[in-house]
């Protein structure tokens, strides 16, 4: 095991899939600026390349149409938004392309795109930039929706991200990036979409939690047990869609109360 930040694990799995296979591109606004959003994709272009990596002009609908194209053409691109609240100009790409197409055209031909998002509040972002809008992606048919909270989970699904034939909707909360976990130094062949994980035992109340409420509820968690002797179990949801019942159901039938955040 080794301990890192989550933008680290991030970068670790963009630097092994694109090592692993020469048809993974990363593009985005900012992807090869100084600070290399947040330092994700930092080495990136030195170490793969400007035909590989590259900054794009702000137009998150052309960018999203090229990035189905190179998917249609074998490619598998990785989209970066700084701003989820920007890709809402390419909601049209998104719903009636890219989700679409494996069903469209019976199976034969897929979208392996993968666009990573970056949502939540922060200094000076303002209402139209720091909104969390994983609930309206996981109703869109033929999409995936992944959401970490923690390092490892980060890294594991974002390489399972890449390696899917079809769409994902990879949501990271801007307060995670600097966020320590521990890691396995190789990589997690069995790490699964649409599995999530109790990240704590309890008996009294569920608490189904994502991205980062699932670290606001192990705060809570403790005032509660210290407080009021109130035993919380907490379900870190991981993937948004498809979500995990089968996780839910069994702590919710134990607890027999649940809070969802």
């Amino acid at each position: 095991m080794k301990k890192i930040k989550f933008s680290k694990a991030i970068n670790e799995a963009m630097h092994y899939c694109m090592k692993k296979d020469k048809k993974v591109l990363c593009f985005g606004l900012g992807v090869t600026d100084p600070k290399r959003i947040f330092g994700s994709t930092e080495g990136l272009l030195e170490k793969f390349g400007k035909n590989r990596v590259f900054d794009v002009p702000t137009s998150e609908n052309a960018i999203t149409g090229i990035g189905i194209g190179l998917s249609l053409n074998k490619f598998k691109p990785v989209m970066v938004h700084q701003r989820l609240d920007f890709f809402l100009l390419a909601m049209d790409q998104l719903v009636n392309s890219a989700a679409k197409w494996y069903f469209m055209f019976g199976s034969k031909i897929s979208i392996p795109i993968t666009i990573r998002l970056i949502m939540g509040k922060g200094w000076g972002q303002g209402p139209t930039h720091s909104q969390n809008l994983q609930s309206w992606f996981a109703h869109i048919p033929g999409l995936k929706v992944v959401m970490p909270t923690f390092p490892k989970d980060a890294k594991d699904l974002l390489i399972e991200s890449i390696k899917d034939p079809n769409p994902v909707i990879f949501l990271e909360s801007r307060w995670l990036h600097s966020f320590n976990g521990k890691i396995k130094k190789k990589i997690n062949k069995k790490a699964i979409i649409g599995k999530s994980q109790v990240i704590k035992n309890g008996k009294d109340i569920t608490i189904i939690a994502m991205s980062y409420l699932s670290v606001e509820s192990l705060k809570a968690s403790k005032y509660l047990e210290q407080v009021h002797k109130i035993s919380c179990e907490i379900i870190d949801l991981i993937t948004i869609k498809p979500i995990d019942y089968e996780t839910i159901f069994k702590s919710v039938k134990k607890t027999k109360h649940v809070i969802v955040l």
